[in-house]
């Protein structure tokens, strides 16, 4: 038993295809159109950070980050209106980044500094995998999500495993560079710090031990910085193994009138999230 879908004016159910399915022509055509925009919005952002150029365009960037803001805002409204559940847009993933687009112009009357959040707007770029049929990709992801939450028990075992590993090593040098003249190990966190630097491989080179056993400890923890790579690694790829051959399948770029969800089979009727009518438009007549 499915929930009863309400009626929509006709001008809203062409305006919800345009805006929100990328299986028609205008609805491709308005994605790559907004995605072409999402793009010089987040170029005018990173522009505006470099003096030479904000010095020059100023006022140029300013009007063209309030027209960007103003046609994103309209888009937004115009989403909320012919979305048959507003709630359910408003409060899903993507509803979430569209607001997150505009937010933080109108924020910079109350925050100075918040306008460099506009680079999120860099996030709505995901829609590029519905609107050219690659909704594969958003399945791989799904794939990817599964994989880390089935080693999640695993993961953390082992990272509890490295933050006593590295506790004791930080402590272990401590004692054995702490005393040493023009040290850099002056305590235990900062010898713990050492540890997880040396560990991960990153290696700055701001500490280092200067004794031959310190040294030959030192060894030691690099050698098992390849353990802390290959270990997580060995384990989320196994889960993806399982997790990809669970959700082999092909998807289809319909959206969900109720819940907004993707990801529904080409051959589903109903959405497998809500139990709504896919393609409710078309039984309402």
């Amino acid at each position: 038993m499915t929930n009863q879908t309400p009626k929509f004016d006709p001008r809203k159910e062409k305006l919800y295809e345009i805006i929100f399915e990328a299986d028609t022509p205008l609805g491709k055509l308005f994605d790559i159109v907004l995605i072409i925009i999402i793009l010089l919005s987040v170029a005018v952002v990173m522009l505006e950070t470099v003096d030479i150029i904000k010095i020059k365009w100023s006022n140029f960037l300013i009007a063209a980050e309030w027209g960007f803001t103003i046609f994103f805002t309209i888009e937004y409204a115009l989403r909320l209106w012919v979305s048959r559940n507003p709630k359910a847009y408003a409060t899903s993933f993507f509803g979430i980044i569209d607001l997150l687009a505009i937010l933080p112009t109108y924020l910079s009357f109350f925050i100075v500094g918040s306008q460099s959040f506009l680079v999120l707007r860099a996030l709505r770029l995901i829609r590029v995998f519905r609107i050219f049929k690659l909704a594969h990709f958003l399945n791989e992801g799904k794939v990817i999500t599964s994989a880390l939450a089935n080693s999640k028990n695993k993961i953390i075992v082992f990272l509890s495993f490295i933050l006593i590993m590295v506790t004791v090593m930080g402590a272990i040098m401590f004692f054995i560079e702490g005393n040493q003249e023009g040290t850099s190990f002056t305590s235990i966190p900062r010898s713990i710090y050492w540890a997880i630097v040396t560990i991960t491989t990153v290696g700055y080179g701001d500490i280092s031990p200067t004794t031959p056993i310190g040294q030959f400890i030192a060894a030691i923890v690099m050698i098992m910085g390849y353990a802390v790579i290959a270990v997580p690694t060995g384990i989320v790829t196994s889960e993806i193994t399982r997790a990809d051959e669970k959700q082999r399948h092909d998807l289809s770029t319909q959206v969900c009138h109720n819940c907004f969800s993707e990801g529904h089979d080409t051959d589903a009727e109903y959405c497998k999230f809500c139990g709504e009518i896919l393609n409710a438009h078309i039984d309402d007549d």
